[in-house]
């Protein structure tokens, strides 16, 4: 089951390998949809971590939840199963061929965590920093770009103008950016 209202999906599933491939390119899209394309290399990196965690670790089912959801800043990626056992992070052997997805989790996200989820589940979750330069979406508050007589000509100056009183043109205007250059 996916639902997506605005700035939240879930996926429900079954954590076995092909499904875990499934929902990679699920999270793929909807960080394209959502104009979040820098952080789909980490997002997918990190989900599929934590649904092998599940595929290889969790009792008495594989069935779990992905969440993705946008907090303010951050993209929020969330995996609960019914296994009420947490997570450890543990320290992999040199040619160990498993045993490292949690702390490379831990590496390539700004947060993350597992807390219990009711009495039989927990959920382990990372958080990334969402990229700055997300769309506006009213067009009653876009950037405009101004410039300061003395200010050095390196940057502009990126003000946010709330009412826009001039007439609106029929064409889009062109792009503009807070670089100058």
């Amino acid at each position: 089951m996916i639902t997506h209202p605005s700035r939240y999906c879930t996926v429900e599933l079954q954590a076995l390998p092909a499904r875990i491939g499934q929902v990679r390119r699920i999270v793929s899209a909807q960080l394209r949809y959502w104009h979040m394309d820098p952080l789909i290399d980490r997002a997918s990196l990190g989900v599929t971590e934590l649904l092998s965690n599940v595929h290889r670790h969790a009792q008495p089912d594989k069935i779990c939840t992905v969440e993705l959801e946008v907090l303010l800043d951050r993209l929020k990626v969330s995996v609960r199963d019914h296994d009420p056992r947490l997570p450890v992070v543990g320290d992999a052997a040199p040619l160990a061929t498993c045993g490292r997805g949690l702390a490379m989790v831990a590496a390539m996200s700004e947060s993350w965590g597992a807390l219990p989820d009711g009495e039989f589940g927990k959920v382990v979750w990372f958080t990334l920093p969402a990229p700055s330069a997300a769309p506006v979406a009213d067009w009653d508050h876009y950037p405009r770009i101004t410039t300061g007589e003395h200010a050095v000509r390196r940057f502009a100056e990126v003000t946010l103008v709330e009412h826009v009183v001039e007439e609106r043109r029929s064409e889009p205007a062109p792009a503009r950016s807070a670089v100058v250059g």
